[in-house]
């Protein structure tokens, strides 16, 4: 039976997990279901619903040694709920659009062609997210797919900001700065206009997206003008298990003296080194926080990430001549008073003082009345952005999130 209103399905694949939601598309997005595969390629692999209705909440283990296996159990699973609720439509967050995506496309052969090229750029994401969109073909053929790009909100970076400073000969191949974060972006930025107005977000802003993953946009009349990701997700500030920026001669060096070779780096600067590379014992700000009194390691994670994020502030508002509204997102930005207390501390010379009842309650507005930044915290909704995009591109419903 095919449901009285279209049904989109988003699916956002990480190194170890993969996410889903699925949104029913009438007068407004509505998000029916959500959940994920977690802990990919460990024993205890997890298969975790939760939905509006009691009866579709579950969680159990399955055999998930790899993506592949990941995206068998998803398929199967898919399976099962097409028998009930007919899927309209597939969104999928692709991380890497290169230099030709910069929209929400149709999924065709000719893309994933393309997709396996851009690899090189991304292979701790883009690889997974293929396999992805080729099992969702092999099983579901008839299935519209439809491709988001996390680099499309910076695609059009101004060239200064573009260039990366190194022979001009890698521009041709695509070398340069893309960005990343850029649903979470799109996103915050319409809710900022909701929430503030138009003339907010057309105004100088700095938005913090600090997860696992961590990055800063400066954007004006909204649009990205800069960003500090760069032709990977592993630059600008240090995130969970990356280094964020490094001094390029770090590789020679430890060439040298480790014979450390290109792939054992790449490890290290993605999977080694952050929060995790600085404490020796956690990845998670959460627990660097429960740490930090009798554990120095955690004391010197949570300031280097602190003082950094804050510096990209403060180099944001130089690029955008001045600041008007800053705002956090992400696990971190969104649940760690503390951290946004002290990357915010010492900033009032650019206008940003916080409320401190505000900052501990994590209200929707965290400055202080008389503050001349306007500091906010916004919820991010990848996959809501996701569905409101497919609904776009295919004239489903009325595309408007709830």
């Amino acid at each position: 039976m095919k449901p009285a209103n279209p049904r989109i399905l988003t699916i956002n694949g990480g190194s170890s997990s993969i996410k889903f939601a699925l949104f029913e598309a009438g007068d407004s997005l509505r998000r029916i279901l959500e959940g994920g595969i977690e802990r990919i390629g460990l024993p205890e692999a997890t298969l975790k619903v939760k939905g509006l209705d009691q009866a579709d909440n579950y969680s159990r283990l399955v055999t998930a040694p790899d993506h592949a296996a990941a995206v068998g159990v998803l398929m199967d699973w898919i399976e099962e709920l097409s028998r009930r609720d007919a899927l309209t439509a597939v969104g999928h967050r692709v991380v890497h659009g290169g230099p030709k995506y910069s929209e929400p496309q149709r999924i065709t052969a000719e893309m994933v062609e393309e997709l396996h090229r851009l690899s090189p750029f991304d292979p701790e994401h883009l690889p997974e997210e293929i396999l992805l969109t080729e099992a969702f073909f092999r099983r579901f053929p008839d299935l519209p797919q439809v491709a988001c790009f996390d680099t499309a909100f910076h695609h059009d970076l101004p060239r200064v900001a573009r260039l990366l400073p190194i022979p001009r000969r890698y521009e041709a191949q695509g070398v340069r700065r893309y960005g990343f974060h850029g649903l979470s972006y799109a996103f915050l930025m319409g809710e900022l206009a909701r929430l503030a107005g138009t003339e907010a977000a057309q105004g100088r802003v700095i938005l913090a997206h600090l997860g696992n993953g961590a990055s800063l946009a400066a954007v004006s009349d909204g649009k990205s003008v800069d960003t500090s990701m760069s032709l990977t997700p592993t630059a600008g500030v240090p995130m969970s298990t990356r280094s964020g920026d490094l001094d390029p001669g770090l590789l020679w060096y430890l060439a040298r003296t480790e014979g450390l070779d290109a792939k054992r780096f790449n490890e290290m600067v993605n999977f080694q080194s952050g929060l995790l590379g600085v404490s020796e014992t956690s990845s998670d700000m959460h627990d660097l926080l429960d740490r930090e009194i009798q554990d120095v390691r955690a004391a010197e994670a949570i300031a280097l990430f602190c003082y950094q994020v804050k510096k990209w502030i403060g180099a944001f508002a130089a690029a955008l001549g001045g600041l008007e509204t800053l705002v956090f997102a992400g696990g971190i930005g969104e649940n760690a008073p503390s951290v946004r207390a002290r990357i915010c501390d010492g900033l009032g010379f650019l206008g940003i003082e916080l409320d401190e009842t505000r900052n501990a309650k994590s209200a929707p507005l965290i400055s202080m009345d008389a503050s001349r930044v306007a500091v906010r915290v916004i919820r991010t909704d990848e996959e809501l952005m996701i569905a409101t995009s497919v609904a776009r591109l295919l004239s489903l419903g009325t595309h408007k999130g709830s």
